[in-house]
C-alpha cells in the first residue's frame, strides 16, 4: 500500500486526505496544533459560509490574479461540488442572504465532526502536535510531543495555511523552509483586513456601531457591504472587500450616501437652514445617523458650509487611517506559493510527488464563500493529483 502524507489539517489538507484514502492509499493527517481544522472552526463561529449560489464565470472573477490557473480548478470542485460535499456527510444546507450558502446547523463543528469520522472511518490516521521542520533528503522531519521524528511517504500534500491567526495554526512558517529550499514564493500580505484608524474621543460612544447604507472605495475595489466600527478602526466584510486597494496604496473614501447623485444631494443641502446648526441641516436633509454624522466631524472638519462644497465631501469622504491592522488579524492572506512553482495538479516541479494546496498558493479572493470553496477546491485536485502519482485510480 502506497503511503502518503498531507501535512496541515484544514480543509485543504483534509479534502486532500479524503481523495488519497478513498482511492486506496495509506493516509497520514499531521498537525502543529492539538486537533485539527482550528481556524475551519473559528471560520464557522459566526455561520459557516461553505460556498456562493453564483454562475461559475462570475464566481473565478472573485480570484482576480489567480484566475487563469484556478479557473479550470473550480470548473472541476467548484460551488455545486461543495454542496454536494457538504450532503454526502449529512449536512443539508440552505441559500441565505446574497445567494451565500451554510450548512442548516450553521456551525462548522458538526460537519467537522462527521468529515473526522469518515476520514477515520476510510483508515486515516492523524498526528497532532507534530511539527514540521523540513526536509532531510526525501525524508520530512517532525518536532513531536516524544522528540523529534522523521517520516517517508511516497507523496506528500502540503496544506499549510497562509500568515494569520498563527495562534490556530496557520502561521506561514513553512515560507521560510520553502524559500531555503528555493521553491518560489509571493511575499505574504493581509488580505480581507480591517483598516486601522487612530480614533478622538468623541467616536467612543459609537464603538460597535454598524456601518450600514454605505459604500466603500480604495483604488479599484468598491463594496457595499456592511462595516464595524471597532475601538481599533474599521472592520466588516465591506471594508475586507476593500482591503486589498489601501494595501497597494490606494486611499480610502466613504460614500455616505451611495443611493443618492451628487446633484440630488447638492439640491436637498440648498435648501434653506434657518436657525438650525449645519450638522442638524445635514441630519435632517439626508438622513444621516448619529454615527455617520460622527464621522463626518471626525475626517472633514471643519465642514464646508456652501452646499456645491459640502456635496463632494459626503460623497466622497476620505478616511484617516493608519493602513491594514496587523497581517496576523486578518481573515486571509495573499501571497505563498508561486504559480511558476507547480503545474496543473498542484505538484512542485522541483520536488515531484510533492504537492500544495489551501491558503498556501498564491491567490487571494473576498469573503463570501470563495475563500472555502477554493481551499476545499485546491485540496481535491492536489488529493487527486497525488492518488495519480502514487500509481492509484482516484474514485468518481
Amino acid at each position: 500500500m502506497k503511503t502518503a502524507l498531507v501535512v496541515g489539517g484544514g480543509p485543504a489538507g483534509l479534502i486532500a486526505a479524503d481523495e488519497l484514502s478513498r482511492a486506496g492509499a495509506k493516509v497520514i493527517v499531521i498537525d502543529a496544533k492539538p486537533s485539527v481544522g482550528r481556524k475551519f472552526l473559528m471560520a464557522g463561529k459566526s455561520g459557516l459560509n461553505l460556498t456562493k449560489y453564483e454562475a461559475l464565470g462570475p464566481f473565478v472573477e472573485n480570484y482576480s490574479d489567480a484566475q487563469s490557473w484556478l479557473g479550470p480548478i473550480l470548473n472541476t470542485f467548484g460551488p455545486e461540488q461543495v454542496v454536494q460535499f457538504a450532503e454526502r456527510l449529512e449536512q443539508s444546507v440552505f441559500t441565505g442572504t446574497s445567494d451565500r450558502i451554510f450548512p442548516d446547523a450553521m456551525k462548522a463543528s458538526p460537519l467537522l465532526r462527521a468529515w473526522i469520522n469518515r476520514l477515520s472511518e476510510q483508515g486515516v490516521e492523524f498526528r497532532t502536535k507534530w511539527r514540521w521542520l523540513g526536509w532531510d533528503g526525501s525524508t520530512l522531519t517532525f518536532e513531536t510531543p516524544e522528540g523529534a521524528q522523521s517520516v517517508e511517504a511516497d507523496g506528500t500534500v502540503f496544506a499549510l495555511g497562509g500568515a494569520s491567526w498563527a495562534r490556530l495554526g496557520s502561521d506561514g512558517h513553512w515560507a521560510k523552509i520553502f524559500a531555503k529550499e528555493g521553491f518560489k514564493l509571493a511575499p505574504f500580505g493581509a488580505s480581507n483586513a480591517g483598516i486601522g484608524v487612530a480614533w478622538s474621543a468623541h467616536m467612543e460612544p459609537h464603538f460597535g456601531t454598524p456601518l450600514k447604507a454605505v459604500a466603500f472605495r480604495s483604488g479599484t475595489y468598491s463594496s457595499r457591504g456592511e462595516a464595524i466600527i471597532s475601538k481599533g478602526g474599521l472592520e466588516g466584510g465591506g471594508i475586507y472587500s476593500v482591503s486589498r486597494g489601501v494595501r497597494e496604496g490606494g486611499d480610502l473614501y466613504f460614500d455616505l450616501m451611495p443611493d443618492w447623485t451628487i446633484d440630488r444631494v447638492r439640491h436637498a443641502l440648498a435648501k434653506p437652514r434657518g436657525k438650525n446648526s449645519l450638522t442638524n441641516h445635514i441630519r435632517k436633509t439626508l438622513n444621516l445617523k448619529k454615527h455617520e454624522l460622527a464621522l463626518l466631524g471626525e475626517w472633514a472638519r471643519p465642514l464646508p458650509s456652501d452646499a456645491k462644497d459640502l456635496a463632494p465631501v459626503i460623497k466622497n469622504l476620505k478616511v484617516g487611517h493608519s493602513g491594514l491592522r496587523p497581517m496576523d488579524e486578518a481573515i486571509s492572506t495573499s501571497g505563498g506559493v508561486a504559480q511558476a512553482a507547480f503545474d496543473e495538479n498542484l505538484m512542485l516541479h522541483a520536488r515531484p510527488g510533492t504537492f500544495c494546496a489551501g491558503e498556501m498558493l498564491d491567490w487571494e479572493a473576498p469573503t463570501g464563500g470563495y475563500l472555502l470553496t477554493a481551499c476545499f477546491a485546491t485540496g481535491y485536485t492536489a488529493g487527486r493529483g497525488a492518488a495519480r502519482y502514487l500509481g492509484l485510480t482516484p474514485t468518481p
